[in-house]
């Protein structure tokens, strides 16, 4: 009996992750919003928020975990942002360390500039996990809509992934 509900459980779990793996995000053409949200820590997803905010799709973009080291300056020189797109429309977060403290920095940020939608980017292996921190953490009146940017992530970024997700759902479920 044991070993069968061990086994249910294995063959959830498998079936879970070949779901994950499958049908990650596809990148979002289009749809404008208030503003866009773009997580540090993958390549293509300042880029992505960028292409964003040029083609007109969102007025702001928050980039949120950036190391304090770095300064807009810096920030700029780095992805070639000009200066007036730096200073009109692209805000640095620092506070952010983790997909959890991305969601409660964002959350703050969009609630102080009354934003009511918003773009979230990050990289399609990722998107799940993050978009469910947003969920946990948002307002129900803020929409989010998904923008993931297209990767090719090894097997075992997938697996770690995976349970990071499993684990994220686990903690949301637990009492404050």
């Amino acid at each position: 009996m044991i070993l069968r509900l061990f086994a249910a459980a294995l063959l959830v779990y498998a079936f879970g992750f070949l779901a994950f793996a499958v049908s990650l995000p596809k990148p979002l053409s289009g749809q404008q919003t208030d503003a866009v949200i773009v997580l540090t820590g993958g390549p293509g997803r300042i880029a992505r928020g960028l292409e964003v905010v040029e083609e007109g799709l969102a007025k702001e973009m928050f980039v949120s975990g950036v190391d304090p080291e770095v300064r807009p300056a810096e920030f700029a020189a780095e992805f070639d942002v000009s200066r007036r797109t730096m200073e009109c429309c692209v805000k640095l977060g620092y506070l952010a360390v983790d997909t959890r403290s991305n969601a409660g920095e964002a959350a703050q940020w969009l609630q102080e500039n009354d934003f009511s939608s918003v773009r979230l980017v990050t990289t399609d292996w990722h998107m799940a996990r993050a978009s469910s921190e947003f969920a946990e953490t948002l307002p129900a009146s803020i929409t989010v809509v998904e923008d993931a940017v297209t990767s090719h992530p090894r097997l075992a970024t997938l697996f770690l992934e995976y349970n990071k997700l499993l684990a994220a759902a686990i903690s949301q479920g637990l009492p404050a």
